[in-house]
């Protein structure tokens, strides 16, 4: 009965979580249909393209660092907990992500602390890779807004906290914290490294997403795509200090325009900075129905292996 009911919250959960991510996206329709009609349509969907791509490559990036952390997971089951469970960061509070990926995870046999620590190295790798790809543009973001300078105090912080043997240790305080074993293995460098090369291409990807959109604005060069890749994977950086707001609504989007209008206006700075947290929006509800529906398909083949691997008794 109790078994049950935890199910039926879940469910109620996430359907409240698809409705906040739903209604974001509504209410922004009216001034994202505006611009959306300025931009060639060929332009909308190799962007919507670049974006999905981007969005996988960080997924990979977050299974890379949940497998490192103890047994394997099936990447269709880690997409399924990283994907369905990040649409909580829709709800205000954004601490609702990682309550949705931890029950997620426990519920095919993932231990809640080790989701736990996962999501939490992959946000600081996100912000190490972030900071690799933006150093080119924090001088810029600090001269023009002061408050950015803090960002040049993570980089080495986050360094630091990448290598194995402090990534260990930090991790066996996370899981000593939540009384579970400390991790059998030291993480690998390797797994580091890969996470780190799976987020710097995500990010490299969000600029291509958004050089895409405003390719009617401004010139497409390496540099401009360098550059829009940083301010998308910055601001999702800034976000993470906005953890009241849904998604960190707005914080992203002053990020963006802030090195925006160095290549455009600030009027369309600020539609293709909608327009963009617009389709990251569709592209969290897309990915993730599409690993639920994969999961459902493939639910025989990953029940025997849900099982075998579970982590709880």
């Amino acid at each position: 009965m109790k078994a049950r009911a935890v199910t039926v919250v879940r469910y109620v959960l996430l359907a409240v979580v698809v409705g906040f991510a739903i209604a974001f996206f509504a209410r922004q329709w009216g001034d994202i249909a505006e611009v959306i009609q300025a931009i060639p349509a060929g332009a909308v969907v190799l962007s919507s393209v670049a974006l999905l791509i981007g969005m996988l490559a960080n997924v990979l990036s977050w299974v890379t660092l949940l497998n490192g952390l103890g047994h394997v997971v099936p990447l269709p089951r880690g997409a399924q907990i990283m994907l369905v469970g990040q649409l909580g960061k829709y709800v205000p509070g954004s601490v609702w992500a990682y309550v949705m990926q931890m029950e997620l995870g426990r519920q095919y046999g993932v231990a809640r602390a080790r989701v736990l620590v996962t999501a939490l190295y992959a946000a600081g790798i996100g912000v190490v890779a972030s900071l690799l790809l933006g150093v080119s543009i924090v001088p810029e973001l600090a001269a023009r807004h002061a408050a950015f300078g803090w960002l040049y105090l993570l980089l080495p912080i986050g360094l630091v906290c990448l290598h194995p043997r402090v990534m260990t240790w930090l991790s066996n305080l996370v899981l000593k914290a939540f009384r579970r074993p400390a991790l059998e293995h030291r993480v690998r460098f390797r797994t580091i490294l890969v996470a780190v090369a799976w987020s710097v291409l995500s990010d490299l990807l969000y600029g291509v997403h958004l050089q895409l959109l405003a390719s009617e604005f401004a010139p497409a060069t390496p540099l401009t795509v360098v550059m829009l890749g940083a301010a998308l994977s910055l601001g999702f950086t800034a976000s993470l200090i906005a953890f009241v707001l849904p998604s960190g609504v707005g914080v992203r989007e002053f990020v963006v325009i802030a090195v925006l209008v160095s290549i455009v206006p600030l009027a369309d700075a600020s539609a293709l900075a909608l327009v963009s947290r617009a389709m990251f929006t569709a592209g969290d509800l897309l990915l993730a129905g599409i690993a639920v529906v994969v999961v459902l398909v493939l639910r025989r083949r990953l029940r025997p292996r849900d099982e075998a691997t579970s982590e709880y008794e």
